[in-house]
């Protein structure tokens, strides 16, 4: 089995530093990870740039759906510079319409500020009409990455549609599974032909109680869990060395 790129989201310091001592592949910052992820500080973003390893930044202003106005576009936009001022290696993108389709005006845009930077064009792919048909599109608008579930909740229930999209994508996209990934259906994910694998590698543990009555902390607390992460290299390293595989 061919190597897969291995990338961990983060949205606290202390997460980016987790991951990058761990040694992943490459790290996507944003925060509100619950909320599927939305645009970091302009401090964490800074921070990024100090780290020794690829970082792609979230550019999502709000939570909700990926219908966004001109003014959001150019809160987008505003955001992508300060990632790019710094030298961030890549931003993570999406924008349909109400359609359910990509929504290549707003993209093309986004695409545009980002100018050399990588890009990874995110799940929205999931609640496209037709995500496998949409490969097309994501090649042509410059992405080099699609991060998805296959349209499921999570990537192993989606390993028909993630082989169906990267076999749409040819060589011209790196699929990348996300959404539920762990160890023990890595196998059963990469089975599926994708290039990379996407986690958190979260763990869980309880706050003060008394800021959960404050309304300052949620009721569980999740954190890059840094055990969770050499997991994930490891098993990684074992199927690269096992050859094909067989699923």
């Amino acid at each position: 089995m061919p190597d897969l790129l291995f990338e961990v989201c983060v949205d606290t310091l202390d997460g980016l530093l987790v991951a990058d001592r761990a040694g992943v592949d490459r790290i996507e910052l944003c925060s509100a990870l619950s909320l599927g992820g939305l645009t970091p500080s302009l401090g964490l973003i800074r921070y990024a740039a100090r780290i020794d390893r690829p970082v792609r930044v979230m550019i999502r202003p709000r939570s909700g759906n990926f219908v966004f106005s001109k003014d959001e576009l150019e809160e987008c936009c505003q955001d992508i510079a300060a990632a790019r001022d710094v030298g961030l290696d890549g931003v993570v993108l999406g924008a349909a319409t109400a359609e359910g389709r990509l929504d290549p005006a707003a993209l093309s845009r986004l695409r545009e500020a980002a100018g050399p930077m990588g890009a990874t064009l995110h799940r929205v792919v999931d609640i496209l009409t037709d995500p496998v048909a949409a490969m097309a599109d994501a090649i042509a608008l410059g992405f080099d990455t699609v991060l998805s579930s296959g349209g499921a909740r999570t990537a192993p229930e989606g390993v028909t549609v993630l082989a169906a999209m990267q076999r749409a994508a040819g060589t011209g996209l790196t699929i990348m599974a996300g959404s539920g990934v762990t160890v023990a259906n890595l196998r059963a994910v990469a089975g599926s032909g994708v290039g990379a694998v996407h986690a958190s590698c979260s763990g869980s543990r309880q706050p003060d109680p008394r800021l959960v009555a404050m309304g300052f902390a949620p009721s569980e607390d999740r954190f890059t869990d840094a055990a969770r992460i050499d997991e994930m290299v490891a098993a990684l390293r074992q199927m690269a060395g096992a050859g094909p595989t067989t699923l």
